[in-house]
């Protein structure tokens, strides 16, 4: 109630005073921002099993990158971030180079459009993983690969094994 009043006051002043209504309501809302308290040794895991897109690329990838870019407009370094990326079921052909994406797909004119994605993510510190289950039941091989993608023993255990050494758990 009394944030109302507050924010129903600043309209008034505004109103009142020339000022837009909007800034008065900028303002009042600006305050309410939260940030982040945790700067140092931030750990996060994404479980990203669902063949779902943004933007041209694997939702999971798309959010990923944007986490990133969101620690770095709060300031905080690089090194601070450990962060791991686990595909599998679905998802596994995001990681596919060109021609094995080609044998995937069936077509010989296809390409990989999470390469660039996941070049940058590794470039940035992240641990892009898959699961080496999904990729038996798959037939892929390391080979098949993009440069840089780890091989876990299975997705489960892997998602099981960070969250209990701390890793804050996103599900994609």
């Amino acid at each position: 109630m009394m944030r109302q009043t507050g924010l129903i006051f600043c309209l008034l002043i505004g109103c009142l005073s020339g000022f837009a209504p909007v800034t008065a309501v900028a303002a009042a809302q600006q305050a309410d921002i939260i940030g982040v308290q945790k700067r140092t040794d931030i750990k996060v895991v994404y479980d990203d099993k669902d063949d779902v897109w943004e933007a041209g690329i694997g939702k999971g990838l798309y959010y990923l990158r944007g986490l990133l870019e969101a620690y770095k407009s709060l300031g905080i370094p690089q090194d601070q971030l450990h962060i791991s990326i686990v595909l599998h079921g679905p998802t596994a052909y995001w990681l596919l180079n060109d021609p094995a994406y080609q044998r995937d797909k069936k077509d010989p004119f296809a390409y990989n459009p999470n390469s660039q994605v996941v070049a940058e993510l590794i470039q940035h510190g992240v641990s892009v993983e898959i699961c080496n289950v999904t990729m038996r039941a798959k037939g892929f091989t390391q080979e098949d690969l993009l440069p840089g993608v780890v091989i876990v023993h299975d997705a489960y255990t892997r998602l099981i094994d960070l969250q209990q050494r701390g890793y804050a758990y996103i599900r994609f």
